[in-house]
């Protein structure tokens, strides 16, 4: 404790004398939105820095972002570009750029630095000189890019694109969330302007109808959009399907289960409602996941991890009979006979 009370100290007395860089700014209001929708959802947020996060974001290069606690800067990781090209996270992050941004195979990894088991975070930049830039920060148990900064987008000097009209804007956004994310015409849109003195930032969040918080909330400042995946949702029953295949024209309870499962269907980038309806075509989720370029493993990890999670907090009692590892092994067999089976009803037209 009195380690850390001797680096806050610290920290505030250079911030004191610091003026917080822009791309710092942009970094505290992203991760500082994120932390205020979650602590006070429905309540407009309000930009306000703070001295010590902006210093020690400053002090400290290897911070992805300024608004984390302290022991997570402090114990983050520098990684070569070769480390993220061999790194499980930094690669699977890496091709989901690729196939959203095609031209930024060729952008070289200029920083990337990882907090074990949390975080991986990638920057590119375009070797040409034309300063384009992309910054991910993706989830590290669940594989979701939960940040990204897309720098000198379509901008020129003359004219950044926060000059463009709101319109323009909008689409600007709305093309880097659908290559990234998928179909984002379902949600509901609102934008305004920060306060912000120094520099025109526009704030655009992307709902869900009936949430109480966005999904997708995005700032824009010069030529920079930092979008983050906030991950508010509707109320549960909205997303409940029954049904994805039938026995003796009754719902396969089963199916249902694993099936309605966000962290799946976040994996598909599709709605349960999608899913069944590409199962009645005669599809398996395996081949709906592979036009994807999504392994079958992936898909098995995912549903396993989420009924074994249901099932251990269902069973508390009996937590240490088996172990998480025991369990996983045995769920994957039905999980691999569910995702491989094949609607034949409907495939036979």
């Amino acid at each position: 404790m009195l380690m850390e009370r001797k680096i806050r100290e610290h920290l505030e007395q250079k911030a004191e004398t610091m003026e917080c860089p822009p791309a710092i700014s942009r970094r505290i209001e992203q991760s500082y939105s994120h932390y205020l929708q979650q602590k006070r959802s429905g309540i407009t947020m309000k930009k306000r820095l703070i001295s010590g996060i902006a210093a020690a974001a400053i002090l400290i290069p290897t911070a992805a972002f300024a608004a984390p606690a302290l022991i997570e800067i402090l114990t983050r990781t520098p990684m070569t570009a070769e480390q993220v090209q061999v790194d499980e996270v930094g690669k699977a992050t890496l091709e989901k750029l690729y196939r959203a941004f095609p031209e930024t195979k060729s952008f070289a990894i200029i920083d990337a630095s990882n907090v074990q088991g949390v975080q991986t975070s990638i920057t590119l930049q375009d070797k040409s000189g034309s300063g384009k830039k992309f910054t991910l920060h993706t989830n590290s148990r669940t594989g979701t890019i939960e940040h990204i900064i897309q720098e000198n987008d379509g901008g020129s000097e003359e004219k950044p694109l926060i000059a463009s009209t709101e319109q323009e804007i909008k689409a600007k956004v709305d093309d880097l969330l659908n290559k990234m994310y998928g179909n984002i015409s379902e949600y509901e849109f609102a934008m305004e302007q920060m306060e912000n003195a120094d520099q025109k930032t526009l704030m655009l969040n992307y709902s869900k109808k009936g949430a109480k918080t966005p999904f997708y909330q995005v700032f824009v400042q010069g030529n920079t959009i930092s979008a983050s995946l906030i991950g508010g949702e509707t109320t549960p029953s909205a997303a409940k399907v029954e049904g994805f295949f039938t026995m003796n024209g009754q719902p396969d309870y089963t199916a249902d289960a694993f099936f309605n499962d966000e962290k799946l269907l976040s994996l598909l980038k599709m709605s349960a409602a999608d899913l069944k309806q590409e199962l009645a075509k005669g599809k398996s989720v395996v081949e709906i996941a592979a036009a994807k370029n999504i392994s079958k493993q992936q898909v098995i990890d995912v549903i396993a991890t989420t009924q074994v999670e249901v099932q251990m907090q269902g069973e508390n009692s009996k937590a240490g009979s088996h172990s998480k590892e025991q369990m996983l092994k045995a769920i994957e067999p039905k999980v691999l006979q569910l995702i491989e089976r094949k609607n034949e009803t409907s495939s036979k037209k």
